[in-house]
């Protein structure tokens, strides 16, 4: 009995498989992390590098400004704070009093004088005292507690020295950092399918572009949570999208509390609780009164680095804030009488909004002052790997061009195009409602996203009104 066979059927069976075409959502998400690494990495390396000088200041301002900062004999008792604010004042008699920074340890307690010539720089001039001496170990222009270096070094990171218009830089990486990171993940998934891969670099792979492309993918991932944290938190000071997150906080009373020192017209001694008080001493900031802050906010457990504000007249109290922004706790306010020796207000840090304590958090991890020098060194691990991966990325572009002698090119070409006929009308509603929102929340994202996507759009419809139909 023969059996006849079909000679269609093996051809069936070992033709190979049509290749399956990419969706139009990783075709658009491939083009655009292409497009976002090769045109904003540039900011990005910027940014990466002025974040590196600056978390290095601690180490760089111990070392530049040790006579200032560092005592020589830390130990034993310490003279009065009035003692030591009356020295200040003597070696430097000009301006008014504006605040005491008492940090303890090896560290001298600093005294910052207002002067008419630095206020519109925000600056201060602060003495520096030995609290185990009182002695003036020396004098430096300061913003916002920091050394010169410590400031001059947070321009750079945030506009390289060049004002509002040095902003937009640190603002458009800021933005663009979590779209490029979650972009990658993404597509790093979508080809790994597993996260043990996804964490891990093709090291069997040859030489190439599949070798470069797995140190660039699973650093990536590695860095992934850092630079999304990052990016949010830079977003917050930023000019448009941190006015954005200012208007949200204060719709959703999120914002960060402050003790009240509005002292009452009671006499002294009355009304002793809060709220409560009388009037204190016009001191105009000058020693007196000063000890008595001092002490009462110890008696009621302000420990560690403290901050001491003098009243602005007879009518305000004296403030004295807890200023260890290592630990995320130890952030509480009182205001004092000092002529009753009581607590007119208080605020603790464990009674903020969570939105006030979040964000307290992320300003200072990223500044590098959350947990001290554990913090600075994931800072740099961070910056570090994020040059790297900009590194790779770039290697990737270039070690795909073309290199046959009738296509020889410098770089590799981009990812194809999205083929927005291939896209649901749905979805692209839908797009443009997203990037209408992003554009609200981060005006420098949307604004570039947008301009991106339209002239992707224009630049296709053009090529296949100039491809030859057939072609």
């Amino acid at each position: 009995m023969s059996v006849t066979t079909d000679p269609v059927a093996p051809a069936a069976r070992t033709s190979p498989p049509e290749p399956r075409r990419a969706s139009a959502f990783g075709a658009l998400l491939l083009r655009l992390h292409f497009y976002a690494g090769v045109l904003v990495a540039p900011f990005l390396v910027v940014a990466a590098t002025t974040g590196l000088l600056f978390v290095s200041t601690p180490t760089l301002d111990r070392i530049v400004y040790a006579q200032e900062l560092l005592v020589d004999d830390a130990g034993g008792e310490t003279v009065p704070i009035s003692q030591q604010v009356a020295a200040a004042r003597a070696a430097h008699p000009e301006g008014t009093i504006t605040g005491v920074r008492v940090k303890g340890g090896e560290w001298t307690t600093h005294v910052d004088f207002a002067m008419p010539e630095l206020a519109a720089e925000e600056k201060v001039h602060t003495v520096y005292v030995d609290p185990y001496t009182g002695t003036v170990t020396g004098q430096l222009t300061t913003q916002f507690g920091w050394t010169p270096l410590q400031s001059w070094l947070d321009v750079l990171h945030r506009d390289l020295h060049l004002g509002a218009v040095g902003n937009l830089y640190s603002e458009l990486a800021a933005s663009w950092l979590w779209v490029i990171a979650l972009g990658g993940i993404v597509l790093w998934w979508r080809r790994r399918r597993s996260v043990r891969k996804m964490l891990a670099p093709e090291l069997s792979a040859k030489k190439g572009v599949r070798r470069t492309r797995g140190w660039h993918g699973a650093v990536g991932a590695w860095l992934l949570v850092g630079l999304l944290g990052l990016s949010a938190t830079g977003l917050t000071w930023s000019n448009y999208a941190g006015a954005n997150f200012g208007l949200l906080i204060a719709q959703i009373k999120g914002e960060t509390p402050y003790v009240s020192t509005a002292l009452t017209s009671a006499p002294a001694g009355e009304n002793g609780g809060h709220h409560g008080g009388g009037t204190a001493p016009a001191t105009g900031g000058d020693p007196d009164g000063i000890d008595t802050a001092l002490t009462v906010a110890r008696d009621n457990g302000l420990d560690g680095p403290v901050s001491i504000v003098p009243p602005a007249d007879a009518t305000t109290a004296w403030k004295v804030s807890q200023a260890d922004n290592q630990w995320p706790e130890r952030l509480d306010s009182v205001a004092v009488d000092t002529t009753s020796g009581t607590v007119v207000d208080r605020v603790d840090f464990a009674d903020w909004p969570f939105t006030a304590k979040l964000t307290s958090w992320g300003i200072n991890a990223h500044m590098g002052l959350l947990f001290g020098v554990v913090n600075q060194i994931v800072l740099a691990a961070l910056a570090i790997g994020l040059l790297c991966v900009i590194f790779w990325g770039y290697r990737m572009w270039w070690q795909r061009r073309p290199t046959r002698d009738a296509r020889r090119a410098p770089v590799g070409t981009a990812p194809a195009r999205v083929d927005w006929r291939t896209v649901p009308a749905w979805a692209v509603v839908v797009g443009i409602l997203v990037i209408f929102a992003i554009g609200w929340a981060l005006p420098l994202l949307g604004i570039t996203l947008a301009v991106f996507v339209a002239v992707d759009a224009i630049a296709g419809a053009v090529r296949d009104r100039r491809t030859p139909a057939g072609s």
